[in-house]
């Protein structure tokens, strides 16, 4: 392989290669890439969520005479 780029001018190693690779991986990088981004919303969506559960709760059992009865 590095022979073969040998004899290549620079702007071919350093400018046409990755735009070929961007242009033939471009949609599954683009997939990969927003697969992660909407599986972090999600995980911070649920971490939001089950923390206003607990603030809800906590509130809700020290607001409470006898929270214990259950």
């Amino acid at each position: 392989m590095r022979e073969m780029f040998a004899g290549m001018p620079w702007w071919v190693k350093w400018v046409a290669v990755p735009v070929i690779a961007i242009v033939v991986f471009g949609g599954l990088i683009a997939s990969v890439v927003g697969f992660v981004i909407g599986l972090l919303f999600k995980v911070l969506v649920f971490a939001v969520l089950v923390g206003g559960l607990v603030f809800v709760v906590r509130k809700f059992m020290a607001s409470s005479p006898s929270g214990r009865d259950w």
